[in-house]
Parts: C-alpha cells; structure tokens; sequence
C-alpha cells in the first residue's frame, strides 16, 4: 500500500542534507547510504548514490526515470544461486 499523499513522500532527513550540501560543489562524490526506503525526489537527479544491499554499498546514478520510485527498488538484497542438481528426493532407485 503506497503512502499517503496528506504525508508526502518519505526521504531520510540525513541523505536530504549530504544531497543538498553536494549541490553547490563541481566535484560530486559519491553518497553512501543505509537508507533503502527513501524516495528518490527531482532533488536527486544527477547525484551517485551508493545503496546498501546487506553486505555492500552499490553505486546508482540517479535519472529523471527514478524519480518516484525508492532506493531499494534497484537493487537485489538476495543472492539466487540455482537448485541443487543432485536432489536425491525425486529419484527412484
């Protein structure tokens, strides 16, 4: 279920402040965050952002095609490694 439109978007207040900070400067690092639920806002077009996915921070840039969506919608936190191909269970002897 989507958020309230009465609420606003949710954007962690810390990243808001590291996007707003790089906003002056030429040279633009990257910005890490822990900060998955956060909405990316038209504020964040054109910033790196590094999101953590559980075991490393995995840098996005920010594209007018994002805005909308959150943080944690690119990026997978689980690692599919296929089924085992030696399942006994199903064999018949």
């Amino acid at each position: 279920m989507p958020r309230s439109l009465k609420k606003g978007p949710y954007v962690a207040s810390h990243l808001l402040e590291k996007i707003e900070k790089q906003k002056n400067l030429k040279n633009k690092k990257v910005i890490q965050t822990w900060s998955r639920s956060s909405m990316i806002t038209p504020v964040f077009v054109g910033h790196k952002i590094a999101v953590y996915n559980g075991r490393e921070h995995i840098p996005i840039y920010i594209t007018e095609n994002m805005v909308g969506h959150k943080l944690g919608e690119f990026f997978s936190t689980r690692t599919y490694r296929g089924h085992n191909k030696k399942d006994k269970k199903g064999q018949k002897k």
